[in-house]
């Protein structure tokens, strides 16, 4: 019994650390060894009476796949905002909702060389949606989370924000889409933060097809505050205000590249970059991934993978002459042919008409004041250089120790595709 409640202790310590999923995952199988049923149960309750904050957050819009599921619509939560991890391709492609779809003639608009501004959060019911929500209108202003911590979103803080992407396909028919279709049209560094989030559109967005196209949100949070999970929430969406018909190019896998110096690199590789149309990342699931990093190293929509803050202004078939092959010891770089139409930073006015939300009154305790663009204002760029926290924690995915979780095999490959 003494053995029994040692390796009960050091499993919950593990857990809470979150350590090597191996290890724990033989603590795990030592206690059923046991026959520790007691013990694991004292376990679950022990875990449950915890205050660990699960980092949940989509974006919110009539116009997406599974706007009304529930955690009751699914055999499993399968809520929009519920992490994807070892997934088969049917369950985290558009999250599992392609039989969820929005109501005919609901689309996101993004105006072309505008702002779009889109709605994150935990919960339906912390956004303008919050009369179709479960829980009814819990909404806090510009808070992502209502009364709860940052952890809730996965972060230590403004510092350890890794920022959020939204893709497009320029095709209607949802069924006929892949992954390798989407391309990343804009980027907002400072996400998952506020609850009003900005997109900036490339001012030469064509326009979409009859019918419109697709797009969806995608979000990897920072290693610090959770485990290796997945976002993606798809909608329907069409291009307003199009002066181009330029199509883009053909995205390609995105390359880690820039400053990482947690990895020994503390210089940014630009000949290792991929440059113009680049596909979100497909991550840590069971089949059809595209990155290969491991457990402690995300692929992140930032700077280390050459996603630039706010618009991307080179994803177009005639924006570079030439592309040379990317490499880890190369210091060519391709020359952007057409002049950008926006400043990688969103323009000055957050404005937008989009998608129809409410300018929030008021802000969450203890965040930079929004109506300036996030992650642009001095202040903010003061708090990313200086940092919010020096906290490193981890939380605890509930499920962790489910059978599809233990033992899974996962290839290192920090700095892809070496």
């Amino acid at each position: 019994m003494r053995c029994e409640r040692y390796t009960l202790l050091s499993l919950l310590l593990c857990l809470l650390l979150r350590r090597s999923g191996a290890w724990c995952s033989f603590l795990y199988h030592r206690l059923l060894d046991m026959h520790s049923f007691a013990l694991l149960s004292l376990l679950a309750l022990a875990l449950n009476g915890l205050e660990v904050v699960r980092g949940h957050a989509s974006i919110w819009h009539n116009s997406m796949y599974g706007f009304n599921v529930t955690d009751k619509t699914f055999d499993y939560d399968n809520r929009p905002v519920t992490p994807l991890m070892n997934y088969d391709f049917e369950k985290w492609w558009f999250h599992g909702h392609l039989d969820y779809p929005p109501h005919p003639g609901d689309f996101f608009e993004l105006p072309a060389g505008q702002v779009a501004t889109a709605e994150i959060a935990c919960n339906k019911g912390a956004t303008s949606w919050y009369n179709s929500s479960e829980g009814g209108d819990i909404r806090q202003g510009n808070n992502p989370c209502p009364n709860s911590p940052t952890a809730a979103y996965h972060t230590t803080g403004f510092s350890d924000l890794k920022g959020c992407a939204l893709a497009i396909a320029y095709e209607s028919d949802v069924s006929k889409i892949q992954p390798e279709d989407f391309t990343v049209f804009s980027v907002n560094q400072t996400c998952v933060w506020y609850r009003f989030t900005d997109f900036a559109v490339p001012a030469r967005m064509p326009p979409c097809p009859e019918g419109g196209c697709h797009c969806a949100w995608f979000w990897i949070h920072s290693a610090d505050s959770g485990g290796e999970q997945n976002y993606m929430t798809g909608f329907k969406c069409n291009v307003t205000g199009s002066t181009s018909n330029v199509p883009l190019a053909k995205p390609q896998v995105p390359r880690r590249c820039g400053a990482d110096p947690e990895f020994n690199k503390p210089e940014a590789s630009p000949g290792n970059c991929t440059y113009g149309a680049k596909q979100p990342f497909y991550w840590f699931q069971a089949e059809r991934n595209n990155m290969f990093e491991g457990t402690y190293a995300p692929p992140f929509y930032l700077d280390l993978y050459n996603f630039k803050d706010g618009a991307q202004d080179d994803i177009f078939i005639d924006s570079y002459a030439e592309i040379p092959p990317p490499s880890p010891n190369s210091t060519v770089v391709p020359v952007l042919q057409q002049p950008q139409a926006t400043q990688s930073g969103l323009p000055a006015s957050t404005s937008s008409t989009s998608s129809n939300v409410p300018v929030p009154s008021s802000q969450p305790t203890d965040q930079v004041p929004f109506g300036t663009a996030p992650g642009r204002c001095s202040v903010c760029t003061k708090r990313r250089t200086q940092g919010a926290s020096t906290l490193h924690r981890r939380s605890i995915p509930f499920g962790w120790l489910s059978q599809s979780n233990v033992n899974v095999k996962r290839k290192f490959s920090l700095w892809h595709p070496f």
